[in-house]
């Protein structure tokens, strides 16, 4: 691990995949202290949720604007402008060279960290190839990494079936962060490039995405305790 994070809920980021805010607000409730990171993507983002990016943060939570931008540089310039005004702790843009620069430059002076999306998790190699790429995942991914490291993104948003790799190209300051994390039994859903808390851990990953496993469980706040224990042994 490279990434100093005394609380290890901290690495626990819930994905309030919600329709609107009043079923957010009230997740959120039920998880209590039990989670201090919480990712707000488009489902919920585009719900009127992006003013809960502020009111989470004012309550001392860490919020992950999952926003996955990438437009011309102006207009991405813009946007991480109006997301770190709202508090957030991370935004994500798409691993495109001007794109992550635009965002970059943006963020300087704020505290918001910028992270990179290498390859979504529900691709694979045949998902790749469809869309007119020559690369592989792996290859890929890794491409796209050190592109960003040579940008001075904060971060990477990849597979936990990469963080290991990974872990030996880029730069000990960046942070990975993994969604695609099913506990052992879990449904997989639409993830194709899936790995348990612990492995995930133990391959180097520093924060794991977590959805449906506790939203959809019977007690959310028990499954994120579950996931935050996991992630606690895991460090040792």
């Amino acid at each position: 691990m490279t990434i100093q994070v005394s609380d290890p809920r901290d690495r626990l980021i819930v994905a309030l995949d919600l329709p609107d805010v009043d079923a957010a607000e009230a997740m959120i409730a039920r998880l209590g202290d039990a989670v201090t990171f919480y990712k707000i993507g488009y489902q919920l983002g585009y719900a009127g949720g992006l003013p809960l990016v502020r009111k989470l943060a004012d309550a001392g939570k860490k919020v992950f604007a999952d926003l996955k931008l990438h437009d011309i540089g102006n207009t991405v310039g813009s946007g991480v402008t109006s997301v770190a005004k709202l508090g957030a702790t991370f935004l994500t843009v798409h691993a495109y060279p001007q794109t992550m620069q635009a965002a970059v430059e943006a963020s300087r002076g704020t505290a918001m960290k910028i992270l990179a999306v290498t390859v979504l998790t529900s691709y694979d190699n045949d998902d790749l190839k469809a869309a007119g790429y020559q690369l592989g995942v792996r290859d890929l991914v890794e491409v796209r990494a050190q592109q960003a490291q040579a940008l001075g993104v904060d971060g990477i948003v990849c597979s936990a079936e990469e963080a290991a790799n990974l872990r030996k190209i880029i730069a000990p300051e960046m942070c990975l962060v993994t969604p695609g994390i099913r506990p052992a039994g879990s449904d997989t859903g639409d993830q194709k490039r899936i790995m348990t808390p612990t492995r995930a851990i133990q391959e180097g990953s520093d924060y794991l995405v977590v959805g449906r496993p506790v939203m959809a469980a019977a007690d959310p706040k028990a499954a994120a305790e579950a996931i935050v224990a996991e992630i606690t042994a895991a460090l040792g």
